[in-house]
């Protein structure tokens, strides 16, 4: 496995953020009547946009997602995040180690809008190492579970996605990365679906970021 480049996804792997954006995302759709638990919400959602998941909200709160109700949305989360963000346990050794291994060619690969990956960045103090190298799935053709954003990625570091190693935690953008033509490795910490991370085609699995290291 000689890779030229480490391409990371951002939520659950970069930064501890999906149960903070899920949180907000079941407490606005509860104003509107769709009740569920955090976990039931976590799994409904995380991998997703919320734009994806658009026939499932309106099925379930009867009402349209408008443009309105997402910039609601995007303003709650945003100021969820800021006060609650934390980086995911290891990471800032695991991604400084990479990108001196790598001569830089590490990038973000992330579903999220650009203003809530850099933030999430600069607020655990990763920003630095991929400031340049931030591609979000919102300015891509199609998002993840499609390649676009890893190919972009690629691209840029003019790495061939064969060499590239893609770094993920949820079976949507692990179908990413393996449709890109990249080898996966997913972070699975306890409580992952580990059978699903390995039918999605993960081909190694971390259960703490330590164990991201260079060469392997």
């Amino acid at each position: 496995m000689n890779f030229q480049a480490v391409l990371f996804d951002c939520d659950g792997v970069l930064v501890d953020s999906e149960a903070i954006t899920c949180g907000v995302l079941r407490d606005m759709f509860e104003e509107q009547g769709w009740c569920m638990t955090l976990a039931e919400c976590m799994q409904r959602f995380v991998g997703h946009t919320v734009k994806s998941r658009r026939e499932l909200i309106e099925a379930n709160t009867g009402m349209p997602l408008t443009d309105e109700w997402l910039q609601q949305f995007f303003e709650r989360r945003n100021e969820r995040l800021d006060a609650q963000i934390t980086a995911i346990d290891g990471i800032h050794d695991a991604v400084a180690h990479l990108h001196d291994q790598c001569r830089g060619r590490i990038a973000v690969a992330s579903g999220a809008d650009r203003f809530k990956v850099e933030m999430m960045l600069r607020k655990v103090g990763l920003h630095d190492f991929f400031a340049g190298r931030i591609f979000s799935g919102h300015e891509m053709p199609r998002s993840k579970p499609h390649p676009d954003v890893y190919l972009a990625a690629a691209a840029h570091l003019q790495v061939v996605p064969a060499r590239c190693l893609v770094v993920e935690d949820t079976t949507v953008g692990i179908t990413a990365g393996v449709a890109a033509g990249a080898t996966v490795w997913a972070y699975a910490p306890a409580g992952a679906d580990v059978k699903a991370l390995q039918q999605a085609g993960a081909s190694r699995l971390l259960d703490h970021m330590r164990q991201l290291r260079w060469p392997v």
